[in-house]
C-alpha cells in the first residue's frame, strides 16, 4: 500500500540516507550523455529534492532504486502544480486550521474543489465520503487532510482500475498504435514527439505518421521531432494528401520493420466540424482492417488550462472517437490542475500521461499518488 504522505511523520532513514549515497547511485544511473537541451543535472538537497524523495520511499521504493529520472520528475511536477496548489492548498490549510473538521469546513472545501475545476461529481463524491466520516467520528485537521488525499487518489484511479492497464505502454512482440486526437492547440504534436522519445528511452522501437494534413506545418514540425527524437516519420507533404492514405502506409512500414509503437498524429479538430470526426472514424477503420491484432490506444489531448471547456471537450470526442484514455498537457501554466478529477468521473476516462513542461523530458506516464502528493504539499 502506499503511504499517503503526512510531514509530521517524514520517514526518518529516507532523511538519513538521502545524501551521498542518492547523490553516487543517481550520478552512476545517470552517466549517459544527453542532448544539451535535454540534460538532467543533480540540484541541490533543498526541501523539493528531500520531499521527491519522500514521495519515492511512499511508494515502497529504497534510496538505491531512486534515479535523476524520477527525482527531477517530481520536482517538476510539484513546480508545475504551484499555480493549482495556490489558489487550493493556501485556502484549504486556512480553513482546516489545527481543529477538527466541522460541516462549514467541509462547504469551503467544497467551493475549493469546484474552483480547482474538480468537477461537480468528483466533489460530490469526495465530500459525501467526508461528511460519512465526520458522522462517525471526530477527525482531526491532520487526519481530515490525509483521508482528502485518499478520496482524490480513489478518484483518480477506478478508470485506470477499470481498465484493467495500470500503466499504459507498448506490449512487446505485436504492433501498438496510439492515435493522438484534440482540438487546435492543446499540444497535440509536442505530445506525440515527447511520447516518441519516452517510448525510445523505454527500449521500444517507434514510428510516427504524420497524418495532421490540415495544418500547414504540422507534417514539418514532426519531421522535427523525429530527428530529435531518432523516430522515422512516415509522410505526404503533397497539398490535400489523404490522411488515411499515410496512416495505410505507415502501418505497412510498421508491419515490414516490426516497429513496437506507431504514433498517428491527425488534424485538430472541433466536435462540431463533422468532416473532420468522419476522417478519424476513416482512419481508424483503416486501422482495424490492416491492422486487426493491434493493440490500439484512442488518446485525447487536453490543455489543462482549458478547464471545464476542457472536459466538455472529453465528452464529445468520447462518442465519436473511441477514446481509451487521456494526455494532460500545459500543467505548468494553468491553475486547473483538478480537471484530472474531473476527467476521471464525469468523463470516465483515465489520465494515463500529463505533461508539466516545455523540454523533451516534460511527459510522463500518470501516477495518482504523486500527482495528489504534489497538488497538495504546503511545502
Amino acid at each position: 500500500e502506499k503511504e499517503i504522505l503526512n510531514t509530521k511523520d517524514v520517514d526518518n532513514d529516507v532523511q538519513k540516507n538521502v545524501n551521498e549515497d542518492l547523490k553516487s547511485n543517481i550520478l552512476v544511473q545517470n552517466g549517459e550523455d544527453l542532448k544539451e537541451d535535454d540534460e538532467l543535472k543533480l540540484g541541490d538537497f533543498d526541501d523539493t529534492f528531500t520531499w521527491s524523495a519522500e514521495v519515492l520511499a511512499a511508494q515502497g521504493k529504497k534510496v538505491d532504486q531512486f534515479s535523476l529520472d524520477d527525482i527531477d520528475w517530481l520536482s517538476r511536477l510539484k513546480q508545475g502544480l504551484e499555480k493549482t496548489r495556490k489558489g487550493f492548498v493556501t485556502d484549504l490549510l486556512d480553513k482546516l486550521g489545527d481543529d477538527p473538521l466541522t460541516p462549514e469546513v467541509l462547504d469551503d472545501l467544497e467551493t475549493l474543489l469546484l474552483r480547482a475545476d474538480a468537477g461537480v461529481s468528483a466533489t460530490d463524491q469526495i465530500l459525501d465520503s467526508l461528511r460519512t466520516k465526520l458522522n462517525e467520528e471526530v477527525v482531526e485537521a491532520s487526519e481530515g487532510l490525509r483521508f482528502l488525499k485518499e478520496q482524490l487518489v480513489n478518484v483518480l484511479e477506478k478508470p485506470i482500475k477499470d481498465s484493467g492497464v495500470d500503466l499504459l505502454s507498448p506490449k512487446k512482440g505485436c504492433l501498438n498504435i496510439w492515435m493522438l486526437v484534440g482540438v487546435n492547440g492543446v499540444g497535440k504534436t509536442t505530445t506525440l514527439g515527447k511520447l516518441a522519445s519516452v517510448a525510445k528511452r523505454s527500449g521500444f522501437s517507434a514510428m510516427i505518421a504524420a497524418a495532421d494534413t490540415f495544418r500547414a506545418a504540422a507534417v514539418q514540425q514532426v519531421k522535427v521531432w523525429g530527428e530529435r527524437t531518432g523516430v522515422e516519420v512516415i509522410a505526404n507533404e503533397s497539398k490535400n494528401a489523404d490522411p488515411a492514405s499515410i496512416v495505410f502506409d505507415a502501418i505497412g512500414a510498421s508491419k515490414s520493420k516490426n516497429i513496437d509503437l506507431l504514433l498517428v498524429d491527425t488534424a485538430g479538430r472541433l466536435q462540431t466540424k463533422n468532416n473532420l470526426m468522419e476522417e478519424l472514424k476513416k482512419i481508424r477503420k483503416i486501422i482495424d482492417k490492416l491492422a486487426p491484432q493491434a493493440n490500439v490506444e484512442s488518446l485525447l489531448v487536453l490543455d489543462s488550462s482549458q478547464g471545464q471547456n476542457g472536459l466538455r471537450q472529453a465528452l464529445a470526442f468520447a462518442d465519436s472517437a473511441d477514446l481509451t484514455g487521456v494526455i494532460l498537457t500545459k500543467l505548468d501554466g494553468s491553475s486547473r490542475g483538478g480537471v484530472a478529477m474531473a476527467v476521471a468521473s464525469e468523463a470516465q476516462l483515465p489520465v494515463r500521461f500529463i505533461g508539466a513542461g516545455e523540454k523533451i523530458r516534460d511527459l510522463r506516464p500518470f501516477n495518482s499518488f504523486e500527482f495528489i502528493e504534489a497538488l497538495l504539499t504546503n511545502r
